[in-house]
């Protein structure tokens, strides 16, 4: 999000907007020797999680344990909720979130309002034999109904029409985050992760950066990002410049960034398994600590054993078996700062994924997409 006081087109404003900081200048990437296949990460949080699936961590679990906060997504939602399916697919809504509390506040501007926003919002669809998935990005910024929903907390939030999506996280949290999604998609939403800021950062250091390569200059001071066309490993300050900018390149819009995201989570997959972690005890157990302080998860998920038995079923998922789609939108005839959803063509993917098949490339043809195709790619 930027900090200019008029909006472009396709760029909301809202309140909150952040001053810039240091521009991060890039590394260049340095050769790395031969690419093993990487495990499914569910949007950037999970890549330490995986890491931890696949390790003998035991004597960590109690430390560990204390660190994950957990929300309590059925006991919040009630019945009301779609149906569960019965063919082994999966469906994960994962957030990134850009609260200011906290280490998210230096990274993010301004003052903690005690608000936040679901900055980053994708539908995980795990397909039935845990070898390939399909990944929805909901843009923040399309407009829509949104449901009365229950908070963690039990308070009680009234529908509202006209809302942008991301108000939903704002207005009552995880709880209604999902209940919205799952109204919109019709789509059972069977486990929730969310990270922040600051928790992305860190995984990314923690990593040891990630390994990408632009086709053109990016530069944008909003987003503390300087990157020359090449190759560079990305690390977490850069990482989180390159997932959060909208000027550095294509139109300015929501849905360019969402293309350098799903770019960005691609790279990450490809090499989360180069890290070197088994020969390095320190940095699996720093690893670890850090995805688990960073994580929020659903009760299902709240704990170690319950994260190392979901993420030891995904390790047959790798980039190369990872569709990546935008949510078919257009821009809204109304205000060229919103989209709305193209609903023809959005219960295309809601029907393709309810029955555990691949999205038709005839749900996302002649959508509104951003211009940021190809300038990010895994390196």
């Amino acid at each position: 999000m930027s900090a200019e006081s008029t909006p472009e087109p396709g760029i909301p404003s809202e309140p909150g907007t952040r001053a810039p900081r240091r521009r991060a200048k890039g590394r260049r990437r340095k050769p790395r020797g031969r690419r093993r296949t990487g495990l499914l990460v569910a949007a950037w949080t999970a890549a330490g999680i995986v890491v931890l699936g696949g390790s003998g961590v035991g004597y960590l679990y109690f430390k560990l344990n204390g660190n994950l906060h957990s929300v309590d997504i059925d006991q919040a939602l009630g019945t009301d909720r779609p149906e569960k399916t019965d063919d082994g697919s999966e469906n994960i809504l994962v957030l990134g979130s850009d609260t200011r509390a906290g280490g998210n506040k230096k990274l993010g501007g301004g003052t903690d309002d005690g608000t936040a926003r679901s900055d980053t919002a994708m539908i995980v669809h795990i397909h039935e034999g845990h070898q390939k998935a399909s990944v929805v990005s909901i843009p923040r910024d399309t407009i829509i109904e949104r449901p009365e929903c229950t908070d963690a907390e039990g308070g009680v939030h009234p529908a509202a029409t006209n809302a942008m999506f991301n108000s939903a996280y704002a207005t009552g949290g995880a709880a209604c985050a999902v209940k919205t999604v799952e109204s919109l998609s019709g789509l059972r939403m069977d486990h929730y992760l969310e990270v922040d800021f600051s928790g992305f950062q860190k995984l990314i250091d923690e990593l040891g950066g990630v390994d990408i390569t632009t086709t053109k200059d990016i530069e944008d001071p909003d987003s503390h990002l300087s990157l020359k066309a090449g190759e560079h490993t990305l690390d977490g300050e850069q990482a989180l410049g390159l997932v959060r900018t909208r000027h550095g390149v294509g139109d300015g819009s929501d849905l360019g960034r969402i293309q350098l995201q799903q770019a960005f989570i691609k790279a990450l997959v490809d090499q989360v398994k180069e890290i070197g972690l088994l020969t390095s005890p320190k940095k699996l157990v720093d690893l670890a600590d850090t995805a688990t302080k960073a994580v929020t998860t659903d009760s299902g998920l709240g704990s170690v054993n319950a994260l190392m038995s979901f993420a030891g079923g995904l390790k047959g998922i790798g980039a190369g078996s990872m569709t990546m789609v935008t949510m078919p939108v257009q821009y809204d005839p109304q205000d060229g700062n919103r989209v709305i959803v193209e609903e023809t063509k959005a219960q295309q993917v809601w029907t393709a994924l309810k029955n555990d098949r691949a999205i038709p490339k005839s749900a996302t043809k002649d959508t509104a997409t951003g211009k940021a195709d190809g300038v990010v790619s895994p390196s």
